[in-house]
């Protein structure tokens, strides 16, 4: 994946142009120390689930900023702490997963990560369950539990906002677990910079805190937030009426990811340039003045899709998506294969068909497409009804569901948008 050469600009300056930062330990030091030399950093997920979705991408976006800026990113999956779950954004206790539930997300969490920042790049996965798993109970309370006070833990926002209905100790000590992890990267790797969401700020600065208590006052580390993603319209981004918009192409297809893309508000589109782009300041600057001039074009919507696509997926699901995409705008669908016909008319309205042929009218009023033979009738004599992208008026018509995309679909057009995907089963 060839990516515009990285901006001479200071890491933590083109963070800052991105509006990337949140919140930040030290900022100064950290602008000096990412000058000096190449450091190495770090950023959690948790294997709560089985693939990551839009919205988990955001600081792994700035890890890979880091990465082509020379610096040495340290994924963690937290095969430890995701046997407990973090309490930060819940309102209630999660339900705990099996350890072989666990260590299956573990496993489809680094084939997507591996994917995103390249095998054998400048870039080390680590997973917490290594350590985490060989500290008894004793060395727990003595060496680490010591150094927390219990009324900082509780004044902490992820512990705080749970208060009134209740938090149960095991997730009430997930910031120790975290603030181990940053320590044992530090000590071991030389770790100096966690980064994170928004909501991890109380579980980064207790980290610090510990390491300053255990390695000294002068150990130099450092957190860094990234900001909660927000719509022009206040909702939370990432989420459609559909669900998460998922990296995993089994769970949201490339083409609905590209459409995600491509139908973001013109209020939104140069913010997500900035974060989930690597255009540089220029391109991203001339498509925001585009957002002001040619609104009507969406360039900088089409130029977002094609670049998120093209980094989570690849430039052959790209052109796949594309070609879907305009395959739909023009109507023309019989350009279309079988795999492409369900991943484009996946999300719209199914009905099922037997693999019979069938007069058109029947089919029609069947599958509740029209409410009566009647209103069938009229449609198909008005010209309101294709059949795989063709016009039919013949009330005689015979579908023959074997004719196109391998015997497994029929796609009906209803007037100018209703799409219907009659699929084949026997």
């Amino acid at each position: 994946k060839n990516y515009t050469e990285v901006s001479k600009m200071n890491i933590i300056d083109e963070l800052t142009w991105r509006d990337a930062i949140n919140q930040q330990t030290n900022e100064e030091r950290l602008r000096e120390l990412v000058e000096e030399k190449s450091i190495s950093l770090y950023c959690g997920v948790d294997p709560t689930g089985d693939s990551m979705h839009i919205g988990h991408l955001i600081p792994f976006m700035m890890m890979k900023r880091f990465q082509l800026a020379g610096h040495h990113p340290y994924i963690l999956i937290g095969g430890g702490t995701g046997t407990i779950g973090d309490p930060s954004g819940r309102k209630t206790e999660r339900v705990l997963q099996t350890m072989e539930q666990v260590q299956h997300n573990v496993d489809a969490l680094s084939n997507q990560m591996r994917k995103l920042f390249g095998k054998d790049a400048n870039i080390t996965f680590v997973n917490n369950y290594d350590w985490l798993s060989k500290i008894s109970l004793l060395e727990f309370l003595r060496d680490y539990g010591k150094n927390f006070n219990i009324n900082t833990m509780l004044a902490k926002d992820i512990v705080a906002s749970r208060l009134e209905v209740g938090i149960s100790f095991t997730e009430f000590t997930y910031q120790i677990l975290q603030s181990i992890d940053f320590l044992h990267l530090h000590k071991t790797y030389d770790v100096q910079l966690q980064i994170g969401g928004a909501d991890q700020w109380g579980n980064i600065t207790a980290g610090l805190d510990l390491i300053r208590k255990l390695e000294g006052p002068e150990a130099e580390a450092f957190g860094l937030t990234i900001p909660l993603m927000l719509k022009a319209d206040g909702t939370k981004f990432g989420k459609t009426a559909g669900g998460a918009v998922w990296l995993d192409p089994k769970k949201t297809s490339p083409f609905e990811f590209y459409q995600f893309w491509l139908n973001q508000d013109d209020r939104d589109v140069v913010k997500y340039l900035k974060f989930f782009t690597f255009l540089s300041q220029e391109e991203i600057e001339d498509l925001a003045k585009k957002v002001e001039t040619e609104p009507e074009k969406r360039e900088a919507q089409r130029r977002l899709a094609e670049e998120v696509t093209r980094f989570v997926h690849s430039e052959e699901d790209l052109k796949e998506a594309q070609k879907i995409t305009q395959a739909l705008f023009s109507g023309n669908i019989k350009e279309l294969n079988a795999e492409e016909i369900a991943q484009g008319f996946g999300k719209m309205p199914n009905v099922e068909i037997s693999s019979t042929p069938e007069n058109i009218v029947e089919l029609l009023v069947s599958t509740k497409i029209e409410p009566s033979k009647r209103q069938a009738r009229e449609d198909v004599s008005n010209g309101a009804i294709s059949i795989n992208g063709d016009r039919v008026t013949d009330l005689n018509f015979v579908i023959n569901p074997s004719d196109e995309f391998d015997g497994k679909f029929v796609v009906i057009r209803k007037g100018k948008k209703n799409y219907f995907l009659a699929k084949v089963i026997d």
